[in-house]
């Protein structure tokens, strides 16, 4: 059994889905393992990480809009403000999504579904560079 470890950092411009498959495939690859799975995370409270389609755009504004909807900003009776309006609603779409998913690798490669793309999704306006680890386990 082979484990390797990464940590990647993933620039935002503020909020929205930011793909990073190419790069975790990339890293899997680098990796020799056949066989195993990928355990992908990110390590903050205000972005999360989201399997989507990755084929139209539309579909990931429509879950961005979807959560500012869900979740909007100036909500009044939010407490946990110190950061501005978008801190606590930032938490809560974390809550509200992953902030891991694990993927099997087989012969080499992820096993993500033809239109299925992995995406750091950021919840802060602010511009953020993220740390997402990656870990491949197997043979």
């Amino acid at each position: 059994m082979k484990i390797e470890n990464h940590t990647m950092e993933v620039s935002t411009r503020g909020k929205g889905t930011y793909e990073i498959t190419g790069q975790v495939a990339a890293l899997v690859a680098r990796s020799g393992i056949r066989d195993g799975q990928v355990t992908v995370m990110v390590r903050h409270t205000s972005a999360s990480l989201v399997i989507m389609e990755n084929a139209d755009p539309e579909a990931r504004h429509d879950l961005e809009e979807f959560f500012e909807r869900l979740v909007p900003e100036n909500t009044p009776w939010f407490t946990h403000t110190y950061e501005g309006p978008d801190d606590m609603p930032s938490h809560i779409r974390m809550a509200l999504t992953r902030t891991s998913e694990v993927i099997p690798v087989m012969q080499g490669r992820m096993t993500l579904g033809t239109w299925q793309g992995l995406f750091l999704f950021e919840h802060r306006r602010a511009a953020h560079m993220r740390q997402v680890v990656v870990s491949i386990l197997g043979e």
